[in-house]
């Protein structure tokens, strides 16, 4: 048997709730709370397998309340139920330690199933977080910018060498490359980032993390 607490501060949520989940045969509603502090107390108390929360609560936020019974009733799974669907408030849920997030309006059959699905270990989210969800997460992750983005990926090179203080041929034995290519594309560097010396470079391509060699 799934055993449920519902948090929320209206009674007649709540008496809905217990109703659609009073229907089924495998789930039981051990505890309602109509503020935040007692949602967290009731799961502490009763080790419930999810809790059903709404966000907007007296006292002790629901997110507030999310987080502490992500840390002092860790097996209990808390999925949201709420008029709130902003993008900062569903990522806030979710960092608190939610694993559901549902909008108020949801048919009794969505309910049980994201009750259902959070008690066997899953993430449950309506339909228009899903996709928004895919959105997010599917992202590319943004590049870190390289240094000096003008320079060639070789010119880059060259330059690392010179910000380690090496000389041209050292840095023409690293990369495989005559001392005189080398010295071209110092010249080059120079002209491109109007740097007035080779000083001048060993100092700026050093504050932007070029030069850094391994100890050892």
């Amino acid at each position: 048997m799934t055993m449920i607490v519902i948090a929320d501060d209206h009674p007649l949520v709540r008496q809905g709730l217990r109703a659609v989940l009073d229907a089924t045969d495998d789930l039981v509603v051990v505890g309602e709370a109509d503020n935040g502090a007692d949602a967290v107390r009731l799961c502490v108390d009763h080790r419930p397998d999810v809790i059903l929360t709404d966000l907007q609560m007296p006292g002790l936020h629901g997110i507030d309340a999310t987080a502490r019974i992500s840390q002092t009733a860790p097996d209990t799974a808390v999925v949201v139920l709420t008029m709130f669907e902003d993008d900062d408030t569903v990522f806030a849920a979710v960092e608190a330690g939610a694993v559901g997030y549902l909008l108020k309006g949801a048919d009794g059959a969505d309910i049980v199933a994201a009750v259902r699905a959070a008690a066997a270990g899953q993430a449950v989210f309506g339909a228009a977080f899903t996709k928004r969800m895919q959105t997010w997460f599917g992202r590319a992750p943004s590049k870190p910018e390289l240094p000096f983005p003008g320079l060639t990926d070789r010119e880059r090179e060259i330059l690392d060498g010179v910000a380690a203080g090496l000389t041209n041929p050292e840095i023409g034995a690293e990369l495989f490359l005559s001392p005189k290519t080398v010295a071209n594309n110092v010249s080059a560097i120079l002209d491109k980032l109007q740097f007035a010396s080779r000083a001048e470079a060993i100092a700026r391509a050093r504050d932007a993390g070029l030069g850094e060699r391994p100890h050892g």
